[in-house]
């Protein structure tokens, strides 16, 4: 099920960044909401919203998104380590945004924020995300963030 779909630019965003397009996979409707809103406030496109692997997998196929925010337990049989698992492939960076961090799936994502978090602690982590990218400067951890594979 999608629970929204930005056809627009959205707001404008800096040359630098390394990631402007985020894909949010997330199966409660007012997290999604508010990850949406927060994503969107700070200048970032949302590809899609979506709480379910295979809507995410169509999503990440369709091409476009620089960064995927998945919460672990998702609507129906797979997760989000299988939908991370599916971004590796195509070289895509993860997020997990989660209430319990997946210990054995460190090797998928860049990090994970523990929930409950602040909207300003998600777009944050992106912010420390996308510095890991561009090879820059990492900037402080929000509370919550947990970097996997790299020096916290």
């Amino acid at each position: 099920m999608f629970f929204g779909l930005v056809k627009g630019e959205g707001a404008r965003t800096g040359r630098r960044k390394a990631i402007r397009t985020v894909l949010v996979v997330e199966d409660e409707p007012l997290v999604a909401f508010d990850n949406e809103h927060a994503l969107e406030q700070a200048g970032y496109r949302i590809a899609a919203t979506v709480d379910d692997y295979s809507h995410a997998i169509a999503v990440i196929d369709g091409g476009g998104v620089d960064l995927v925010i998945a919460d672990v337990s998702l609507k129906g049989d797979r997760s989000g380590i299988d939908v991370a698992r599916h971004a590796a492939t195509k070289e895509l960076p993860v997020l997990f945004v989660t209430g319990a961090c997946p210990i054995d799936a460190r090797a998928l994502a860049y990090g994970c924020l523990a929930k409950p978090y602040a909207p300003r602690d998600l777009v944050a982590a992106i912010g420390v995300i996308d510095a890991l990218l561009r090879g820059a400067r990492r900037p402080r951890l929000p509370v919550g963030l947990t970097l996997f594979d790299t020096a916290d």
